[in-house]
């Protein structure tokens, strides 16, 4: 359903498709941890343009297709001549003529959308300023592993900065039946075009989605505990400031007292422990959250075949 498609946004997709992401996904991590060739994009290339600079989404894609059989080129703006001012519909064209799948991780996501309507190849986010759907199929992929297959009815909740991670696992939450509800402080709310969108799903879905500034209430009863760093990439100088503002959405021993007993803690990493997440929350859950880190490895997989493989379920 998915080949030759863009993955900008977890809004664009059906709840059958992330499904079929999230089992594909399943079968190459067995396929992977059993020692099995899965050579579905042999031959194949990906470009990957960073305009931020990671860890995790560099070495995930990279490795990701290199098991899957194929190759992937690392591209900076240092390598491109977008960081010379080209333009990106020039860059986009003529990369759509040697590559066979771009993963682009920036800042704007107009960048991100502007690349993937003039290329002819699949388009995926890796990162924008606005989302974060790669990261969002992985912890997706996470919560089925520890809570079961069957999402609809469980409760997320995400306690921090309005972001790039609240608007995808809100996105996520709401195709796919989860409650969601995110506690965050005045002023660092969750983009309001993203909530409308997002509260549309929920109404297909039967989900529910809560916004509050009170982390109790947005924790209470939650089957899954989510928080991401205070100050993201390009915010550094807001750093102090942010510290200050965000320190009653801690997620720490006394805030998880409102949560199911069995609730799980997920943080995208890197974390920063003593400011968003206690050392002792985080390293309570750390075979989830790492976990989680190695399941963008799986999941980005999926998407990379079923973007851009000929693959067909049936193998």
């Amino acid at each position: 359903m998915l080949r030759n498609k863009d993955l900008l946004s977890l809004h664009d997709l059906t709840k059958g498709e992330i499904e079929e992401i999230l089992s594909l996904a399943a079968d190459l991590k067995a396929k992977q941890k059993s020692g099995i060739e899965h050579n579905y994009l042999k031959g194949k290339t990906l470009g990957m343009i960073f305009e931020k600079s990671s860890t995790r989404t560099r070495v995930s894609f990279e490795t990701g297709m290199y098991q899957l059989g194929g190759s992937a080129l690392f591209l900076s703006n240092r390598d491109l001549q977008l960081g010379r001012g080209e333009p990106i519909k020039d860059t986009a064209r003529v990369l759509s003529r040697y590559l066979d799948g771009i993963m682009i991780r920036t800042y704007g996501h107009d960048r991100a959308e502007e690349l993937a309507k003039w290329a002819s190849i699949p388009v995926i986010n890796a990162l924008t300023d606005l989302l974060h759907p790669c990261q969002v199929l992985a912890d997706l992929l996470t919560i089925t592993e520890y809570k079961g297959k069957n999402l609809k009815g469980l409760k997320l909740a995400y306690v921090g900065d309005g972001n790039n991670m609240t608007h995808s696992l809100m996105y996520g939450s709401a195709k796919m039946g989860i409650n969601f509800a995110a506690a965050t402080p005045k002023d660092y709310e969750p983009n309001e075009t993203v909530v409308k969108n997002a509260r549309a799903d929920a109404a297909e879905s039967g989900a529910s989605l809560t916004l509050t500034d009170d982390p109790a209430a947005a924790v209470k009863d939650a089957d899954v505990v989510v928080t991401d760093t205070w100050a993201s990439m390009g915010q550094e100088s807001e750093h102090d400031a942010r510290t200050k503002i965000f320190a009653p959405y801690q997620v720490n021993k006394e805030l998880l007292q409102y949560a199911d007993k069995r609730a799980i803690v997920m943080h995208c990493l890197p974390a920063y422990r003593g400011e968003e997440i206690t050392e002792e929350v985080l390293e309570g859950n750390a075979e989830v959250i790492f976990d989680e880190a190695e399941n963008r490895l799986h999941a980005q997989k999926a998407v990379l075949v079923l973007t851009m493989g000929e693959f067909c379920g049936c193998c």
